[in-house]
């Protein structure tokens, strides 16, 4: 079983029909990491989108907030707007369907799936320090996780934690990680819909389990065109421009 791996779509859909394209043929399954809405445009498009291929979801802080089942207080101003502008614009089938995600872990043939960490589906992991509880805690050797927006992740072995970074080059769309037994791991698909590791490319992950191999991919998609629907639909000016820069 191939299982096509997705994170923080946040409202992208054409971020997402550009993974989908280059994924084509490569996976069985689909698993969505949360924050499928939140920043983006096309709110309904995606979870349209997610809810056609059958996808296993979990939900996300933005799914949260953009269904109405929490608050968006604690988001920053400019997330906090668009948090509100995607409540009014979800039909309500899709603001069901979010209101019903659940929440993570999640465990699939072997391996476990998370928002942000075990305990906190809000916490953010982004260094080692905060990696190794989620390592110790995992119950099966692989887990994937998102939330930060960064493709990468963490390794535990002989006690020792360890960093790893995928950003296949221009020229390439996947980098290639071959799982080693007697080796925790901690990874991080990437956002599709928003990157913030200086790639501006839609992000995601192909985990072949059987293979003990996970394929970590970039692809191009038409930013501009994602870029004038926002302006359009009036969001932040922040969040439009950064979509060029992968911040």
């Amino acid at each position: 079983m191939r299982y096509l791996i997705l994170s923080d779509i946040h409202a992208n859909v054409t971020a997402l029909d550009a993974a989908l394209e280059a994924a084509k043929g490569r996976w069985d399954k689909v698993l969505c990491l949360g924050d499928v809405v939140g920043y983006g445009p096309d709110p309904n498009e995606v979870i349209d989108s997610i809810r056609k291929l059958g996808a296993l979801a979990i939900r996300g802080n933005h799914d949260k907030a953009g269904s109405g089942i929490a608050n968006a207080d604690d988001f920053n101003p400019v997330a906090r707007n668009v948090a509100l502008w995607t409540r009014d614009q979800l039909r309500p089938e899709n603001r069901k369907w979010l209101e019903e995600l659940p929440i993570g872990p999640a465990t699939v043939e072997g391996f476990s799936l998370v928002h942000g960490a075990f305990r906190d589906e809000d916490e953010y992991v982004f260094a080692p320090a905060q990696a190794l509880e989620g390592l110790l805690d995992a119950p099966s050797p692989i887990t994937f996780f998102g939330h930060t927006h960064l493709q990468g992740g963490f390794t535990l072995r002989d006690n020792k934690v360890g960093v790893l970074h995928f950003k296949p080059a221009a020229e390439s769309l996947s980098s290639t990680l071959v799982i080693e037994p007697g080796t925790t791991y901690l990874l991080n698909p990437g956002s599709v819909g928003q990157p913030r590791d200086g790639d501006a490319r839609a992000a995601f992950a192909i985990a072949d389990i059987a293979n003990n191999t996970v394929e970590f991919w970039r692809v191009p998609y038409d930013i501009e065109a994602v870029q004038a629907r926002m302006t359009a639909a009036g969001l932040p000016d922040p969040l439009v421009r950064r979509l060029a820069f992968g911040r």
